[in-house]
């Protein structure tokens, strides 16, 4: 993260119902998580366990692209509306994020 990212919030700092929601689906996934380590120590069919580890796989996904959208209206947006260096740099982290996003 760029010293810039770091010292900026995001606007969810401005958004409490986002962030309840955000973190609302991290403790399902979290839950999830749990479900699948106790199906691990219990031995259970290594198919089942595939089952489980794909959909929380696909809810992070999911998170990331509702994170990436909220990046994008916000940040993104305020930051073509000032241009310049700003702007290049917020360009850059989200085609960098989305690179990530896609190789995952």
């Amino acid at each position: 993260m760029s010293d810039t990212a770091a010292e900026q919030h995001g606007h969810l700092e401005h958004d409490a119902e986002a962030v309840q929601a955000h973190l609302k689906r991290l403790r399902r996934i979290e839950g999830q998580v749990r479900g699948i380590q106790r199906m691990v120590e219990e031995e259970k069919y290594c198919i089942d366990i595939l089952t489980q580890v794909s959909a929380v796989t696909k809810a992070l996904q999911s998170l990331a692209l509702v994170l990436l959208d909220d990046h994008m209206a916000h940040c993104l947006v305020d930051a073509a509306r000032k241009g310049g260096a700003e702007q290049e740099e917020k360009l850059k982290e989200a085609s960098e994020a989305i690179a990530r996003l896609v190789r995952s």
